[in-house]
């Protein structure tokens, strides 16, 4: 299993920015695009275990049909949203990525810094032309 792993959406641009700071920091991860291949139920109950993260928060609302499927009422369970992740990938928010240093969703993609295994890097230009300074703190 590579060391970094992206579940990845190459149309989102905080996805991209964020693959693209991995990538900065001299690492490959193993890309995923859960939109063609969506973690299983399983998969997704570890990662938000690993994150602590409730269901709900993981779930995307902008540009999904989140509002059409109602998902914002508290009658669906954890299992049921689990099922419309499965049937939507499009409602997992993204990107999440994990290391050996934890497992995060990374909004903003500057995020990702506290979790990639190297030393602090030299600043990066986002694709918006917004620079990322690294202060090069790392999660233990």
């Amino acid at each position: 299993m590579s060391e970094v792993t992206i579940f990845h959406n190459p149309d989102c641009g905080t996805s991209r920015n964020t693959l693209a700071l991995i990538r900065h920091a001299g690492i490959e991860p193993q890309v995923i695009e859960y939109l063609k291949t969506p973690p299983s139920k399983a998969q997704l109950r570890q990662l938000l275990a690993e994150m602590k993260m409730p269901v709900r928060q993981l779930l995307r609302e902008k540009g999904t049909r989140y509002g059409a499927l109602g998902l914002a009422d508290p009658k669906w369970s954890d299992e049921q949203l689990l099922d419309f992740i499965q049937q939507h990938p499009i409602l997992m928010n993204r990107p999440v990525v994990r290391t050996a240093l934890g497992v995060k969703l990374c909004r903003p993609s500057e995020a990702v810094l506290e979790l990639l295994p190297v030393g602090k890097l030299e600043p990066f230009r986002k694709e918006d032309g917004e620079m990322v300074v690294d202060d090069g703190v790392r999660r233990a």
